[in-house]
């Protein structure tokens, strides 16, 4: 049943609800931060008080930012909310990305384009719908040069839509996602979005949050069962199962939950795919303000791996784990972390659906590999504080050794990761939604055989709500 707006005497008006409404039918009618991972998606943080955990991101609903025409929201103020609180919103991304590989392949490419997303107001305050179109061209884009997955094989620009679909307003702070929804944020399970499109899900989850912000109890909770995923670069989407490496076509069930009261955190979640893997996670962290710009945070992580069913990934049993302890001190608008993990010699640790939450993983390595332990320590510091607005860095360095192989269990070559990392997020004016950021990576083999790997990445990003 369309909903039939009040007449409106603005010809522009008119023309920019009718583009709105197209959007939401041709989405219904169409057929369709790790570490890492939450360096990739959150800002350089000033204070221990804002770091972002990989477990924090559970359940998260991201508040909307009010759109660049107050004018016209003020207009629509007489139209129902499903037409009244409509938010459309673009994001413009260029990335320009550039790997040197110890074989001596290069890949490289710059890419441009980002995000329509449209998302409708509440249907009697229970149902809602949405969409997000995906795309990214070639700007510079040797064929040579393949492989940084920022564009498909054969430096090939794509148009995709990644996301469609609906929520249910099931009472006050608990949602039911239907189908391809993609802010799915968990530590095995992600968009990670670290080129120039994200995953995206197809699936049934359900989210909520027990109890107040103000610092008191809050538990945040989120669950469902996921079917299928879309790669980066992809027009189509796989079963989960596909995904990680079988020929089985299986979904994953997923469920976990986190607890917060007065910077004590604890969560768990845990990742079932029939005859595939099972993932178990959790995570708990203390923070806690000493004095005046002093703060200190110290967290905790643990992972566990193990096929599951007919053994469907490899064939045979496997099972792994990780432990992993991070400690953060700040002072005034720095940052000193260090984070240690250490992994069994079980099996390399998987991560099909996500980026990797270890607490070391850095730009280029995850130091994911069976048995590797990892060292890593980071400096960062925003320069508000020196009145340079939005303007943050950090330098990070990691240590892995212990790896083996896999199968033979023959030890491999320790590792060492550099990274360097400069953002600028203005938030003045129509500056507000520009985050310009350059990245470097380099890992060094010292060890026989000697090899390099050298990353860098310059990626600007512009988030510009039309309404």
């Amino acid at each position: 049943m369309a909903l039939q707006p009040k007449e409106c005497s603005s010809g522009t008006l008119k023309t920019l609800l009718a583009a709105c409404w197209c959007v939401g039918v041709l989405a219904v009618a169409a057929p369709l931060r790790a570490q890492e991972d939450v360096d990739t998606e959150e800002p350089i943080p000033s204070s221990v008080d804002e770091i972002v955990s990989p477990m924090d991101r559970l359940g998260e609903i991201k508040p909307v930012r009010p759109g660049f025409f107050p004018w016209l929201k003020e207009q629509l103020k007489t139209y129902p909310p499903f037409l009244r609180d409509t938010k459309l919103d673009l994001n413009l991304r260029s990335f320009y990305m550039r790997r040197s590989n110890p074989d001596g392949s290069i890949n490289e490419a710059l890419a441009m384009g980002g995000a329509l997303s449209y998302n409708s107001g509440w249907l009697y305050d229970r149902f809602s719908i949405g969409a997000v179109l995906y795309t990214s061209q070639p700007v510079y884009a040797p064929e040579s040069r393949d492989g940084t997955n920022l564009l498909q094989t054969g430096q090939k620009g794509y148009t995709v839509p990644g996301q469609i679909y609906g929520r249910v307003k099931l009472f006050e702070g608990t949602f039911l996602n239907l189908y391809r929804y993609g802010e799915l944020n968990s530590p095995y399970l992600s968009k990670n979005d670290n080129r120039m499109t994200p995953y995206s899900f197809e699936g049934y989850t359900v989210q909520g949050t027990l109890g107040g912000p103000d610092g008191g109890h809050r538990f945040v909770y989120a669950g469902g069962y996921i079917t299928k995923i879309k790669d980066k670069t992809a027009e189509r989407f796989i079963w989960m199962s596909e995904k990680a490496g079988a020929e089985a076509k299986r979904g994953v069930l997923a469920m976990g939950g986190r607890y917060y009261h007065h910077g004590f955190t604890l969560g768990a979640i845990d990742y079932y795919c029939d005859d595939i893997i099972n993932i178990g996670y959790a995570e708990t962290s203390y923070t806690l303000d000493l004095a005046k710009d002093l703060g200190v945070r110290v967290a905790a992580q643990f992972t566990e791996q193990r096929s599951t069913g007919s053994n469907l990934l490899t064939g045979a049993s496997f099972s792994t784990n990780q432990v992993g302890v991070m400690a953060d001190v700040s002072y005034r608008s720095g940052i000193l972390t260090l984070a240690y993990t250490t992994n069994s010699r079980g099996y390399d640790l998987q991560n099909p659906w996500s980026g990797y939450p270890g607490y070391t993983s850095s730009l280029v390595t995850n130091f994911s590999k069976a048995g590797v332990n990892a060292f890593e320590t980071r400096i960062s510091y925003d320069f508000t504080h020196l009145g340079l607005e939005g303007l943050a860095a950090y330098l990070l360095y990691t240590h892995g050794w212990g790896m083996v192989d896999k199968t033979t269990k023959e030890p491999q070559p320790n590792q060492n990761e550099f990274n360097a990392d400069i953002q600028w997020r203005p938030a003045r004016s129509f500056l507000k939604g520009l985050w310009v950021r350059g990245r470097y990576g380099i890992v060094y083999q010292y060890q026989n055989p000697k090899q390099y790997t050298h990353d860098c990445r310059v990626i600007v990003n512009y988030d510009f709500p039309l309404m």
